[in-house]
């Protein structure tokens, strides 16, 4: 009983930090209360697993004591916080709602979607048997910043592999605080899903140690130019390219958006910028430039949507609202910016209904910016 006992008191804790997380004065690279409650909020139904797992044995005894029955009180308490956590998850679509009427009017919202159910049974697991992923395309020098990965949709390629290079693109650069991550983590469920659409879709990785930031940046920037020369061949149309990135990568997908560090041509290519739970402060030492997107804002900026967890205990949320604010009062081209309720960092890691619901408004968006009249 003591295991069963020690599992509810863990679980406790976990859904208590995903459903109220002590919120930090600043942002920091890490904190315990991510750690420990980012994950559970995504995948409750994986704790409803661990739960059962933990407790059956001790719930199946015949003969209760005080151990017993206090091991079934955190199981209930844990149970219904979990059905807590879960049902909560859809409060973010009237907010995206909003948010695109906002900034595009009343036929800008959404059209949201319903997803296979055992999707959410198992969120962990975005391969799709109709997406093909193209391994290790080298893009730089590096042997192992300067990859790629690309998603395409096998039924494309089966049936008219030559006929058709027009899809748009969609280009995701991973987080990680500039010191970690590849490109195997983050938005996948978003690549697979626009992958089995027809698009192109691609995952780079940057050089991560021992470099500086702007070092990284232009790692983004060669990854976009190569893929701009070459997307042609994986049936990709060169000139509708959509920049997405989370959290660092937010920072870096943004950057090169809109400053000069990458090539005019790769620029004006790019038809829209997604970022996610993204980093946008100051990077790098004095005199760096660009060091961050603030410094790089213009009129000629391409569509962004920019969307943050109100519960990110990583980056607050206010550091992402005055990027968007300060964007939108330069900008020509929409600028979406949706605070997220009860949403941590990395909420694009698992194929969570929360998730479904905010892909289904990146799909809307990048329709609205691929408009004649944008």
């Amino acid at each position: 009983m003591t295991g069963a006992l020690t599992s509810t008191l863990n679980l406790a804790l976990f859904t208590l930090m995903a459903l109220r997380p002590p919120m930090p004065r600043r942002s920091s690279p890490f904190n315990i209360q991510f750690a420990l409650g980012w994950w559970i909020n995504e995948m409750p139904f994986l704790g409803l697993c661990w739960l059962f797992a933990a407790t059956i044995g001790t719930l199946a005894d015949p003969r209760p004591g005080f151990t017993w029955w206090l091991v079934a009180g955190l199981s209930a308490l844990d149970a219904v916080l979990l059905g807590w956590i879960a049902a909560r998850a859809r409060s973010v679509r009237p907010v995206l709602t909003e948010a695109f009427r906002a900034a595009y009017g009343p036929d800008g919202v959404p059209r949201y979607t319903r997803a296979a159910w055992w999707r959410f049974v198992l969120p962990i697991i975005s391969w799709r048997p109709d997406v093909r992923r193209i391994r290790n395309r080298r893009y730089g020098p590096s042997r192992r910043g300067n990859r790629l990965d690309v998603y395409v949709s096998q039924r494309r390629n089966r049936h008219s592999p030559r006929s058709v290079i027009d899809a748009p693109v969609l280009v995701y650069v991973h987080g990680g605080g500039f010191v970690m991550g590849n490109k195997m983590f983050g938005a996948r469920p978003l690549l697979y899903r626009l992958a089995a659409r027809g698009w192109v879709c691609v995952s780079i990785d940057y050089r991560l140690l021992r470099v500086r930031y702007e070092d990284q940046l232009a790692d983004v920037c060669a990854a976009l130019a190569w893929i701009r020369a070459s997307v042609q061949s994986f049936g990709g149309n060169p000139d509708t390219l959509f920049v997405a990135g989370g959290s660092a990568g937010a920072h870096l997908a943004a950057t090169a958006a809109l400053s000069d560090a990458a090539d005019p041509e790769v620029r004006s290519a790019i038809r829209g910028v997604i970022g996610l739970y993204g980093y946008y402060g100051q990077v790098g030492g004095a005199g760096v430039a660009p060091a961050s997107p603030h410094d790089s804002v213009r009129a000629d900026a391409p569509p962004f949507l920019i969307l943050h967890g109100t519960l990110d205990t990583l980056v607050l949320h206010r550091e992402a609202r005055a990027f968007a604010d300060r964007l939108a009062a330069v900008s020509e081209q929409p600028v979406v910016y949706a605070e997220l309720p009860a949403t941590h960092h990395n909420f694009d890691f698992f194929q969570s209904p929360r998730f479904h619901i905010i892909a289904d408004a990146i799909v809307r968006f990048t329709e609205l910016a691929r408009r004649p009249d944008r």
